[in-house]
């Protein structure tokens, strides 16, 4: 299986009927997973844990929309297999703990209800355990062993994020901040520049616009982690813009 990075959208992804068609065919795209494993910009961690393996519960982590949305279901099959193996290609001595009361959150189960609608593939999500590069890259490199079993590595994010500065009076207008972070990435990540990449902080045009925080962009070294060679460049599958903000989302070898 690749690796993916995913802008993940909120809501009203949903009612984007464009946006759906290029995660669906993306999905088609790719052969079946045996299971999901998913790290979320919605669930950050001091130490690394993972949602439930049992079916419980999604986390409805958003605010102010339809109450349609709160009553959406994605149930998947049990993970423990995946737990167990997730385990095993951990550090030794690396405490995982079940949250046996916390599934999904809306980082997790929007996409994925729309590229695996029948919700017949277990999914395990794990939380993001710090935003220092270098940890999230060696994170991804023991998940390498995974996606040779047939588990579909996701991280989950929004190329930008800056919703404090998004003009919603005319969420049609691509924001200066948000095309030049974009441009930036896209520069970065099909020249498989892992060191512009990594140091974002110092290199990236408008990042206090774009992302006033940083967790809807280090699910991306995950991702890069996980690849076969985290320095090859990626392909781009999804780009444009949804209210302003990048959707830019790749696949890595």
């Amino acid at each position: 299986m690749p690796a993916l990075y995913l802008s993940h959208g909120a809501p009203p992804l949903l009612e984007d009927a464009p946006w759906m068609r290029q995660l669906h065919d993306w999905a088609r795209a790719l052969p079946r997973p045996r299971a999901i494993l998913i790290v979320s910009a919605h669930w950050e961690s001091d130490a690394i844990g993972i949602t439930s393996t049992a079916p419980t519960e999604l986390v409805y982590d958003f605010g102010g929309f339809h109450p349609l949305y709160y009553r959406m279901r994605y149930d998947t099959p049990e993970s423990g297999s995946l737990a167990e193996r997730l385990r095993a290609v951990l550090p030794d001595g690396t405490h995982v703990h079940e949250h046996r009361g916390r599934g999904l959150d809306h980082g997790a189960w929007i996409p994925l209800k729309v590229m695996y609608p029948e919700a017949d593939i277990p999914v395990l999500q794990l939380s993001l355990p710090t935003a220092d590069p270098a940890g999230l890259l060696a994170l991804g490199a023991r998940l390498r062993a995974l996606r040779a079993e047939g588990v579909l590595v996701i991280g989950s994010g929004y190329m930008t994020h800056g919703l404090p500065y998004v003009d919603w009076a005319h969420p049609e207008r691509v924001p200066g901040w948000s095309r030049e972070f974009d441009e930036w990435a896209a520069t970065a990540l099909a020249a498989g520049d892992l060191a512009e990449l990594t140091e974002y902080r110092h290199r990236a045009p408008a990042l206090a616009y774009a992302h006033p925080t940083v967790e809807h962009f280090t699910p991306l070294f995950v991702t890069l982690g996980a690849a076969t060679d985290p320095a090859a460049a990626v392909t781009t599958v999804i780009d444009g813009f949804a209210m302003g903000l990048a959707k830019r989302s790749v696949q890595t070898a």
